[in-house]
């Protein structure tokens, strides 16, 4: 089975625990999270701007600018970052959102559907304040 998260799901992650062991009044840079993470802030960017846009972090331009988190850690659950970052967190293609189902009848499919449920369960079940 392929990897299930992506890097870009998984570096949001690490951007969002992050950003939750930092000063909440203090917007943080860029360029620090990358460095403290060891990650390419050119990446980083396209991950902040999805979460910027998704309501999870806000922005702050110019001089003394950088990102924090709109909300509490404790108020975050892995799998919204997740699905905000990665879209679908579906095992199979035939469950991702829109997708047509089998012309033929699936004697996999219960099995699928229910290791979805598990893992959306078990991801919303976590906050980024547990991960701290």
């Amino acid at each position: 089975m392929a990897a299930m998260i992506s890097s870009r799901g998984r570096y949001a992650l690490r951007v969002m625990t992050d950003l939750a062991a930092q000063d909440p009044e203090r917007p943080v840079a860029l360029k620090e999270i990358a460095a403290r993470q060891a990650l390419s802030q050119k990446y980083l960017e396209a991950i902040m701007t999805t979460l910027s846009k998704g309501g999870l972090v806000e922005g702050q331009h110019g001089k003394g600018g950088g990102y924090r988190l709109s909300r509490r850690p404790e108020e975050y659950s892995l799998g919204e970052i997740l699905r905000l970052t990665e879209g679908s967190l579906a095992p199979v293609a035939c469950l991702e959102d829109g997708a047509e189902r089998c012309a033929h009848p699936c004697s996999s499919l219960p099995v699928w559907e229910e290791l979805e449920r598990l893992v959306a369960d078990y991801l919303d079940s976590v906050s980024l304040a547990d991960l701290l």
